[in-house]
């Protein structure tokens, strides 16, 4: 077995978190030798959980390993290493990176300089329209949108960006075998479609309260700066936008109503130092992010048989060479060729697995 697939075991272990993998990597120097060693040296070492020894020694058994393995392979969910090709670059420079990442979708280069939009769960008319035309507006510049799938402005920057041809992430504070809520299945869906779905947390863990303000530090460490555009003072928004700060990202807010108790955590965050945001070009311009053209724009200089391709990719990025061909009917030279001017007007990428989409 792979040490990555001891670690997950490890990982997957009741009572051990974050913080606990940390350690006991630190003190054992890998997960293999944890599943490995013998119980006494494992009660040797001081600092240590007895629940959590216990936990440890309880589920040493190979062919649990392999189940849980075997499980994760069968929701289509990858996972990710910090040494690994595929894990976000700017995740890796945060303070407390996740060991693991459970991956849904892909993750592409362009996601370095993507942009996170946050807020209420429970967002006004406003707050959901203002969420949704950020997206919108990131999308046709050609940038990432992030966010958290919750209820409310979540919902809408995915939309945003979904509805017009954008790529967006969402992190879960819950295992990727779990929709959270369940009432954004189909956006679930979508999102991995046409972007990634990530989690620091194992198959088969529910999405409790105390998972969400670690999660945050994810949302703001993935991208170059975050949006707030609702939030009251306690709003779990602040809180990622507390992590940005730390993490050395820029913060961003929407001004709203001074009577509004929505409208309190962003007023506040403007008022300590956070850009005031009216539009995406404030955004952009703070980020140094330059605007890509409208895909519109693109097309333009575009054959028949070009067009005809890069809407294929369009809608339903990103999409294997092999069901491309399956689509078009078009011979393998025919469409390889297509496929080459089409990179070499740098409007697509092909990824790894052949898997192609809009660049």
């Amino acid at each position: 077995m792979r040490e990555k697939d001891y670690l997950v075991w490890l990982h997957s272990l009741k009572g051990v978190g974050h913080k606990s993998l940390e350690k006991l990597l630190e003190i054992f120097g890998s997960a293999e030798k944890i599943f490995k060693i013998s119980v006494e040296e494992l009660y040797k070492f001081k600092g240590i959980n007895h629940n959590m020894v216990h936990s440890i020694i309880k589920n040493r058994e190979t062919f649990k390993i392999h189940a849980l393995i075997e499980g994760i392979k069968k929701q289509n969910i990858d996972i990710l290493e910090r040494e690994d090709e595929e894990y976000p670059e700017n995740l890796k420079n945060i303070y407390d990176p996740p060991f693991i990442l459970y991956k849904k979708g892909c993750i592409v280069s362009k996601d370095v300089e993507a942009v996170a939009i946050v807020g209420a769960r429970k967002a006004s008319t406003y707050g959901k329209y203002v969420a949704y035309q950020l997206g919108k507006d990131l999308a046709k510049a050609g940038i990432t949108v992030i966010s958290g799938m919750a209820y409310g402005v979540d919902t809408m920057a995915h939309k945003g960006a979904l509805e017009n041809g954008g790529r967006t992430i969402a992190i879960l504070g819950c295992g990727l075998d779990t929709c959270y809520p369940k009432s954004n299945y189909d956006l679930m869906l979508q999102i991995e479609k046409n972007g990634a779905i990530l989690s620091e947390y194992n198959i088969g863990t529910k999405p409790l309260a105390g998972n969400f303000p670690a999660r945050n530090r994810i949302i703001s460490g993935m991208a170059k700066g975050v949006i707030v555009v609702e939030a009251s003072i306690k709003s779990g928004s602040l809180i990622t936008a507390e992590f940005a700060l730390e993490q050395g990202r820029e913060v961003f807010a929407i001004p709203g109503n001074i009577n509004s108790p929505l409208s309190s955590g962003t007023n506040k965050l403007i008022k300590d130092g956070a850009k005031l945001v009216t539009d995406i070009e404030d955004v952009l311009e703070e980020l140094h992010i330059e605007i890509s053209k409208d895909q519109e724009e693109k097309r333009v200089n575009l054959s028949e048989l070009e067009s005809e391709v890069y809407d294929i990719i369009l809608k339903n990025q990103p999409i294997h060479t092999d069901l491309l061909m399956n689509q078009l009917r078009w011979n393998v030279g025919k469409i390889s060729s297509v496929i080459t001017i089409l990179q070499l007007k740098g409007l697509i990428e092909q990824l790894p697995g052949k898997l192609l989409i809009l660049k």
